[in-house]
């Protein structure tokens, strides 16, 4: 039974390492098996095709990123200092990223979202359930940065989809430019697309 269980942990770690490299349209199953170490038959024994494979994936890096968010956003610290938590995390594991392979990754969601939501409506329904959880998790911060009276929004829905759009957006020119530098202007960004009213 351990083997079995180390066998799908292999196919989704090589997935992912791979998705992340190069995408996901290029991949082929073989070329998957290889990577973790795994016989072909491994992998239909536990995915029915690429695509369930690629949500897995999905899966498995959301419930590990909701957990970072989850911890980043909580806590009894101002809710814009806890945002901005969010931001500085984010920086700090593509750095480390980049530090450790020369290349900054971006975001798994986001580079899915391009490559594939005109494509694969499966991963594209999930990946949109992912970004309305973000944006609810970041909208509850905002909720209360706005009770405090420490933002000028009015609209919590739209600020927090703004606040996801551009942290969705400063990491993917990170990783177009190579340069997590890219991701440095992100609170000053969202102190104005917020209407923070205190420094």
């Amino acid at each position: 039974m351990g083997r079995t269980s180390d066998a799908k942990q292999k196919i989704l770690g090589a997935a992912r390492s791979l998705i992340e490299g190069r995408g996901y349209s290029a991949l082929g199953v073989a070329e998957i098996c290889k990577a973790a170490g795994v016989p072909k038959g491994s992998f239909y024994y536990f995915f029915e095709s690429k695509q369930a494979l690629a949500l897995a994936v999905v899966d498995e890096h959301w419930a590990a990123q909701k957990r970072d968010w989850t911890r980043a956003l909580g806590g009894d610290a101002e809710p814009l200092r806890r945002l901005r938590r969010l931001f500085e995390e984010t920086e700090a594991g593509q750095r480390a990223v980049q530090e450790g392979c020369g290349t900054v990754s971006g975001c798994l969601f986001g580079n899915l979202t391009l490559e594939l939501s005109n494509q694969t409506e499966a991963v594209r329904e999930r990946l949109q359930e992912i970004f309305e959880a973000q944006i609810d998790m970041v909208e509850a911060v905002i909720a209360e940065a706005r009770e405090r009276g420490e933002i000028t929004a009015t609209d919590t829905r739209a600020a927090a989809r703004a606040v996801v759009a551009q942290l969705e957006g400063q990491v993917m020119f990170a990783k177009l430019y190579n340069d997590t530098g890219r991701l440095s202007p992100l609170w000053d960004n969202c102190r104005a697309l917020l209407g923070a009213t205190a420094a």
